[in-house]
């Protein structure tokens, strides 16, 4: 299993001048190796094979490239392939795409040490801090707020300075999947300790044993944003007091990311913590946020961040997590699977076939639960009738409120 640990680093005056030089040389290195991409004819372009190839005399010929871990120097060769590699997928899918862009220094804010160049000192450091240290730059505190495990393999380390100023440094881990909990066998699973969830409007999710968590307030951060903004288009483009100004806009939205994180972080661990096994729709999310009613909201739902959280967790819990088609699950009967259009305005589901009445993301939510088994091939247990899976009283539903999820870290109680 591969995952990731991330820290806030508190690089000195001295060793963030190095790592702001290194940020840019590996800047420019990206550029070259695009330039002699870009360079070479079409039936013949370079692999990275070939550009790593080239390292050498490159590093020969321009000596600031010599400044450069040979590690490093290939993870951003690398970078640059995995980036073509992304354009001819989307490609082939039928997206009309373009050329890379050269990287320009506002762009490019991260660089990678692949298998060596780095140390990680946890015992130099106090008060749950430590220190990393990259080849040809030195070493950097971080806030060691949690601990490698000692069954993880470090693959590779990256420093990335973010819009706001801050550094971060996140380590890159391989874990042997024996030493993780083991998933509970496919057979055993139940409605009882299985959980189908509805990503919705109304509510942020809603679960198909009757719980709905609400959304998590962010107006009094987006009035802060529009405020920045505003006082941001005063300022004259590229001054000092521009700069400035551009920091606080980014501090702000780099809040309202950590926050929207911070929450889904914790319902997605009461999830996979409290079920066995957790269904959830696989959503076209870009599809979504293309619609116009409540584009904001969904981008703040960060959906498919959530999705992969889920994803992720599952390992480290011994949780199954699956995704099922979404398409229909709004419109369709939990009860006798008829169709029925609804609008977007349309809160209730009333079957006009069988009379199963109940909560329209309640509705979505067994969909979701009985699609999951269907995905698993263990079918919808005939004994199971879907009015004991949660109640079709709306009243009843168990509402969770975005503030005892952040007070309590959990979504249960």
């Amino acid at each position: 299993m591969e995952y990731s640990h991330r820290y806030r680093a508190y690089p000195s005056g001295k060793v963030g001048e190095r790592l702001e030089h290194h940020l840019d040389v590996h800047r420019q290195l990206y550029n070259h190796v695009r330039w002699d991409y870009e360079q070479a004819p079409e039936d013949d372009k370079p692999s990275e094979y070939d550009q790593n190839n080239k390292l050498p005399e490159w590093k020969r010929r321009w000596s600031v490239f010599g400044e450069l871990h040979s590690k490093a120097a290939q993870a951003t060769v690398a970078r640059f392939h995995r980036n073509v590699s992304n354009l001819r997928k989307k490609k082939e899918k039928g997206y009309d795409i373009g050329r890379l862009k050269r990287q320009v220094p506002t762009d490019y804010r991260s660089v990678t040490y692949n298998q060596s160049g780095f140390d990680l000192d946890e015992k130099r450091g106090h008060d749950r801090f430590a220190y990393v240290r990259f080849s040809k730059i030195g070493w950097v505190k971080i806030r060691y707020h949690r601990p490698i495990p000692d069954h993880a393999i470090i693959n590779e380390v990256t420093f990335k300075k973010e819009t706001t100023g801050e550094w971060f440094v996140s380590f890159g881990l391989e874990a042997d999947d024996a030493g993780l909990p083991e998933k509970p066998d496919v057979g055993s699973l139940d409605a009882s300790n299985s959980v189908g969830v509805d990503l919705g409007i109304q509510n942020y999710i809603h679960t198909s044993d009757g719980q709905t968590v609400d959304w998590l307030d962010l107006e009094d951060e987006y009035e802060r944003l529009q405020r920045e903004q505003r006082n941001l288009s005063r300022k004259e483009h590229g001054s000092a007091n521009w700069e400035k100004q551009r920091d606080e806009v980014a501090k702000v939205k780099r809040h309202i990311k950590r926050k929207v994180l911070d929450y889904q972080h914790k319902i997605t661990t009461g999830l996979v913590r409290e079920y066995d096994a957790v269904f959830v729709e696989d959503l076209d999310v870009k599809g979504m946020l293309e619609q116009s009613y409540s584009a904001r909201n969904k981008q703040d739902a960060a959906w498919r961040q959530f999705i992969t959280l889920l994803e992720y967790k599952a390992d480290l819990y011994g949780c199954h997590v699956v995704q099922v088609e979404a398409q229909g699950t709004t419109k369709e009967c939990a009860s006798c699977g008829v169709e029925t259009a609804k609008p977007i305005w349309v809160r209730e589901h009333s079957c006009p076939s069988c009379g199963f009445e109940t909560d329209r993301d309640a509705n979505a939510a067994m969909n979701v639960l009985q699609r999951g088994f269907d995905e698993l091939g263990l079918g919808w247990p005939e004994d199971t009738p879907v009015e004991t899976v949660t109640a079709t009283d709306t009243t009843q539903f168990e509402s969770v409120s975005a503030s005892h999820v952040i007070e309590t870290g959990s979504l249960g109680a």
